[in-house]
């Protein structure tokens, strides 16, 4: 698996039919909601994206606002505790259900949260094998369930190795994260009627401090 991403969505309904209709994003409203993040800094417009690639390099965010869908794509998202999420984010869903999802192969790092439309907190898991177990709360997603009854064992290790530190490879629940909360996957098995990630397309902004002299 070698994959990265640090997204946050906030949906109204279903995300899935939004992302494989893939409609053009609401260009004012999406500089408006990166504005709204980014207060006291400049915003300049970069060459678009898609959700294909949605591991922005510090400086850069790409957004998206679709009819019942929204699309942040940014750094400050991937976090080894996702409750702590900065408060202009969970604000910014506004009764919508909001989901965070991060993972980074090169590390075996995964990251998700869903917080309900009134603001609660609903899950929020975090792990590595060389950090363990980072954050772990609320009931876990049915998607979950059998990776941690043990029906997901990582074995491809060599006889004098120790055992993998963890019950099931973060890696690998971050791909059924994907496909059960958004409709699709990056590194797994994709199917017939997935969405088209490329055609997806994410507004870029290069985003500096303000300077006020």
């Amino acid at each position: 698996m070698g994959n990265k991403n640090w997204l946050l969505m906030y949906a109204e309904g279903e995300i899935r039919p939004v992302l494989r209709a893939a409609p053009p994003p609401d260009r004012d409203a999406t500089a408006a909601l990166v504005a709204r993040l980014h207060p006291g800094h400049d915003l300049t417009p970069l060459p678009d994206g898609s959700l294909f690639r949605a591991n922005p390099p510090g400086s850069h965010v790409y957004a998206g606002c679709f009819p019942g869908l929204t699309i942040v794509c940014t750094g400050e998202v991937a976090l080894d505790r996702p409750s702590q999420l900065d408060a202009r984010f969970r604000a910014e869903a506004a009764g919508r259900t909001t989901y965070l999802h991060a993972m980074h192969s090169v590390v075996d790092w995964f990251a998700y949260a869903v917080w309900s439309g009134d603001g609660s907190l609903q899950r929020s898991l975090s792990l590595s094998p060389d950090s363990g177990i980072r954050e772990n709360i609320g009931t876990p997603l049915p998607f979950e369930k059998p990776y941690w009854a043990g029906e997901h064992p990582v074995d491809d290790f060599d006889e004098d190795d120790e055992p993998y530190p963890l019950p099931f490879h973060p890696l690998e629940l971050a791909e059924d994260a994907l496909r059960h909360l958004f409709g699709f996957v990056y590194e797994g098995l994709p199917e017939e009627d997935d969405p088209v990630l490329e055609r997806v397309t994410l507004a870029g902004y290069l985003i500096r401090r303000r300077n006020d002299g």
